[in-house]
């Protein structure tokens, strides 16, 4: 598995969502890119439809499992430990949405970035004139008040720190996902948290790029509650101590 790219794509209950024909389409034409499926405890046939896929791809396509549903950052951290103990000779690691709201291509140019210096490169979903960024207006304004508390928070600028598409180096992702993450899904900031703690909030000007997504498409038909938000500040709050 020489210069090759590993994405990880954590799955819950996606047997009807995955969008298996551009999934095809791009393993077809990159021989450069393994994927690891992480199966987080799906109740429907994700495992079935992921095992078939990585029999069609053995060569580029694996399937990490669990058992009982972890959550988001659980899934994400075992499956990139898991490729640390199984897979050699690779250069960057990230994870990527499995609905492809970023596609797969783009995750590709994105992790282009990664080089001696720049241990991490991220999606940024900036509307801009020359790019296609199809979100919903009221998740976009939820979205900009996080992400803006969030850079708050961290105390540096970060338009979106949420995108579902990053990048590391090999060597700086078995750092950060070593330890076990605090929030279930807000397990991005414990990341950015994780780096300045290495490299210091002076030197992530260096190591970091944040790249506006040539097109980005909002498929999640999930609403956002109430319940939601009280997870999601007191998430916030508890990584804030732990971090500080």
């Amino acid at each position: 598995m020489s210069n090759k790219n590993i994405i990880v794509i954590p799955c819950y209950n996606e047997a009807t969502r995955l969008p298996l024909t551009s999934y095809r389409s791009f393993l077809t034409q990159s021989n450069k890119t393994h994927i690891l499926f992480a199966n987080d405890g799906s109740k429907d046939d994700t495992l079935i439809v992921l095992n078939n896929l990585a029999s069609e791809f053995p060569d580029q396509v694996s399937v990490y499992n669990l058992k009982t549903n972890s959550g988001k950052a659980q899934a994400v951290r075992e499956a990139i430990l898991f490729c640390f103990g199984n897979f050699k000779d690779f250069n960057t690691i990230g994870y990527l949405d499995a609905d492809l709201s970023t596609s797969l291509e783009e995750y590709i140019t994105i992790s282009e970035n990664i080089n001696e210096t720049v241990v991490c490169a991220f999606g940024s979903r900036i509307l801009k004139i020359d790019n296609h960024i199809d979100r919903k207006k009221y998740r976009f304004l939820i979205g900009r008040f996080v992400a803006t508390m969030i850079s708050n928070q961290l105390d540096i600028s970060i338009y979106d720190s949420q995108c579902g598409c990053k990048v590391f180096s090999s060597t700086v992702a078995q750092t950060l996902f070593k330890e076990k993450f605090i929030s279930k899904w807000l397990f991005d900031v414990e990341i950015f948290h994780r780096l300045i703690s290495i490299y210091s909030h002076k030197g992530m000007k260096n190591i970091c790029r944040e790249i506006p997504l040539k097109s980005w498409i909002d498929v999640d038909e999930s609403k956002v509650s109430m319940l939601y938000f009280f997870k999601m500040w007191k998430d916030l709050y508890t990584i804030r101590k732990r971090y500080k």
